[in-house]
């Protein structure tokens, strides 16, 4: 966005993501920033997220040699961040959906940036009653399946089971999990589908099963290994690199994305803000290859 300053100079106003310009009416994919983490079981932090992803976004290209696009060609609005009433989970989690809620009624694609992981459930849930069958492919270095953490049911350590429970386990996949408790282990089998492997191959193998249903996608940055994204709450070592995540965000974009946020990165971890860095190429990624998978859709329905 351009604006004129009293000296008759222009120069660029950024305040949304890169390239997310369009005016809300017009767009196909609406980003919008969730400023939470009150369930942050180490390293607070991940509020700063949606911030620093948006200043850091306009360091990239808004083309992509890997996709050969250009954002210019996507419909995307930014809305800024959800006022969010400090220190009340459940208030805050009823904002976010409400929210949500009336992106998805408007018939547009959320596209969210954390925050702690907490604020995919109400993103989910907005989303699930507008697409029935939805699907949920979870990147992750996290299982976040237990019923429980430190006496709480809502946290983000919790997440994907409150998630499961709106879905339905069969519809959950997941992908990069290497750390849990036993018991969030000893799911397999009448759990969700834990898609082993390297994060491409295992995408690869995840839309196979998925096909076209309608598909959120959660991803938290520390599916990264931490020598990648060390700007996070919860580092895991022995994740995948930021090409592989990159990879995936572009495979990703083939299937028919219904909603999409990216979570855990805490700027005030990061170094040279490498981990915000990668989150926003992750979000450029994905926003060109659903825009591109809109598009198909598109000309798909006036040839019938």
């Amino acid at each position: 966005m351009l604006e004129m300053l009293h000296v008759g100079v222009i120069v660029e106003k950024r305040e949304g993501f890169l390239g997310a310009t369009a005016e809300y009416e017009a767009a196909d994919i609406v980003t919008l920033g969730l400023p939470m983490d009150f369930t942050t079981s180490w390293r607070p932090g991940a509020r700063g997220g949606p911030a620093k992803i948006r200043e850091v976004s306009f360091s990239l290209e808004e083309y992509s040699p890997a996709q050969n696009m250009s954002l210019s060609s996507v419909k995307a609005a930014d809305i800024g961040d959800v006022s969010l009433p400090l220190g009340n989970t459940e208030k805050s989690l009823d904002a976010i959906r409400e929210v949500a809620g009336s992106i998805v009624g408007d018939g547009k694609i959320p596209f969210a940036f954390g925050g702690e992981h907490l604020v995919t459930l109400p993103c989910v849930s907005a989303v699930s009653e507008a697409h029935r069958g939805l699907t949920v492919i979870h990147l992750d270095a996290h299982a976040d399946l237990r019923d429980e953490f430190a006496g709480q049911r809502l946290s983000h350590a919790t997440v994907l089971r409150r998630v499961a429970e709106i879905i339905g386990v069969d519809n959950l996949y997941q992908i990069g999990i290497r750390s849990g408790a036993a018991e969030e282990f000893a799911l397999a089998g009448r759990g969700p589908h834990r898609l082993e492997g390297p994060v491409p191959a295992a995408v690869r193998a995840a839309l196979e099963r998925v096909g076209d249903r309608p598909c959120y996608v959660t991803l938290d940055i520390d599916v990264v290994d931490p020598a990648f994204a060390p700007g996070t709450g919860t580092p895991e070592p022995g994740g995948c690199s930021s090409w592989d995540i990159l990879d995936g965000a572009r495979l990703l974009g083939q299937a028919n994305i219904v909603g999409f946020d990216l979570v855990e990165v805490a700027p005030p971890w990061d170094f040279a803000d490498i981990t915000s860095l990668l989150a926003a190429k992750i979000v450029r990624e994905m926003l060109l290859g659903v825009g591109a998978g809109l598009a198909r859709r598109k000309r798909a329905h006036m040839r019938a």
